[in-house]
């Protein structure tokens, strides 16, 4: 490894003052710089592992040659990670030209302080054959007035003769660090030159993709009765699971306060707690129960994925409908699109309250955690039964494909007592 020093000899005071800067402000942020740069090229890896997915996911869709919404809205994820992809190209190759002025100065101003001390060395060459080859060195030992001015000539010009060879030594030193510092900006240079050609590429892509996906839009935009219909068949099967866990909660409510009043009359003590009204009844939890929910709580931006592959194609709340103009579409959860046959998982302990099934959601899970409940919708198979015990990351079913454009989406639902909550906010990143 070469050794990049510092000679501090010549050292000017404003270059004292530009190390200790160095020393004191920028070797922080250099070391920043590099978790940056770690965290960068991780997510990269990661846009470009998903993009791969999607790019899968959509060859599958093409084998059916009617354009769907399913197509469509892979063709939307495809393109926001592309778009994304671009951008951390574009970060890096900021970082990539600040590292190449960085060494372009480190070059010049090591190129100079080089010229400085072959300047120097040259100059002691000259005065040394001129007054210490061997006869002339001899003289001035010699002609000292005594021992101790001999003595010290002779330690003058071994002194002399190291601090030659020393400069030596620091010519060739600043040499090898010159050298490595342009090894440096010429790996720069290729590393630029490879990221302006992937951020080209990925333009064409993009620009690809983006084509396509109006294409789909036009096609689809043609199938508007078609689309409403569709719609109209998935919100109100939205609506019927509403209705059913808003009444389980209620029947588990109201069997928790007919638990309640039989353990007081057990005891003969009457509940000097007054009567809540049934927009704010609660249930009363036992002590495992509560500690299930404060677990479950802590673990907000934790909570394992309920598929192990694929990503977000429905997100919570209300927006627009991606082709039809004017309507909005509600969300209770999220949905997510994921491959043919793929586990449904479990995404926290707890017990199975309700194994249902509705048309257009197929099999529906709910598992209870404390006062939160999952709902896991749109399962082909289910592996669990009302009342079954459930670890987290535990299989429960697998997600159903639509035979029709092989769309494979769970739609997964959190709630924390009567309140629907927003599960992306609960999930963590991928």
């Amino acid at each position: 490894m070469v050794k990049r020093g510092l000679f501090f000899s010549n050292t000017s005071k404003s270059e004292w003052l530009l190390m200790i800067f160095f020393l004191f402000f920028m070797a922080p942020v250099s070391a920043q710089h590099a978790k940056d740069k770690e965290k960068l090229q991780r997510t990269k890896q990661k846009l470009e592992e998903e993009i791969r997915y999607t790019t899968d996911l959509l060859e599958k869709t093409q084998k059916n040659k009617e354009t769907s919404l399913n197509k469509l809205q892979i063709l939307a994820r495809q393109i926001k990670s592309r778009e994304e992809l671009i951008n951390a190209i574009n970060r890096e190759l900021n970082d990539v030209q600040i590292t190449m002025a960085v060494d372009s100065i480190q070059i010049t101003r090591m190129s100079k302080q080089l010229h400085d001390l072959r300047l120097e060395y040259a100059r002691m060459i000259c005065y040394a054959y001129r007054t210490m080859n061997g006869h002339n060195k001899l003289m001035f030992i010699f002609s000292a007035k005594d021992f101790n001015q001999a003595y010290q000539r002779l330690r003058y010009c071994q002194q002399y003769a190291s601090y030659r060879r020393h400069q030596a030594e620091r010519i060739e030193s600043t040499r090898k660090v010159i050298d490595a510092h342009r090894k440096d900006l010429e790996d720069t240079r290729s590393q630029k030159l490879n990221l302006v050609q992937s951020k080209q590429s990925e333009k064409q892509k993009l620009d690809r993709e983006k084509s396509e996906k109006a294409i789909a839009v036009k096609e689809l935009s043609a199938k508007e009765k078609q689309l409403v219909s569709t719609l109209k068949a998935k919100q109100q099967a939205a609506q019927r699971l509403e209705n059913a866990i808003e009444k389980m909660i209620a029947d588990d409510i109201k069997a928790s306060e007919e638990r309640m009043r039989k353990k007081e009359a057990k005891e003969n003590k009457p509940s000097t707690a007054p009567k809540p009204s049934a927009s704010h009844a609660v249930m009363d939890f036992t002590p495992k129960e509560r500690e299930l929910s404060s677990s479950f709580s802590a673990n907000r931006g934790r909570l394992p994925w309920p598929c192990d592959r694929g990503f977000i194609s429905g997100s919570f709340g209300e927006h627009p409908h991606p082709v039809l103009e004017h309507v909005k579409v509600k969300n209770n959860g999220i949905d997510i699109m994921t491959e043919h046959g793929s586990a449904v998982k479990s995404v926290f302990g707890g017990k199975v309250s309700r194994v249902m099934s509705f048309p257009g959601l197929n099999n529906v899970v709910i598992i209870r955690h404390g006062e939160y409940l999952t709902v896991y919708s749109n399962l082909d198979e289910v592996n669990v039964k009302d009342g079954q015990e459930v670890a987290v990351k535990q299989p429960i079913g697998k997600v159903h494909s639509n035979p029709g454009d092989q769309r494979s989406e769970l739609h997964f639902e959190l709630w924390r007592g009567k309140v629907i909550q927003n599960p992306e906010e609960w999930l963590a990143g991928k």
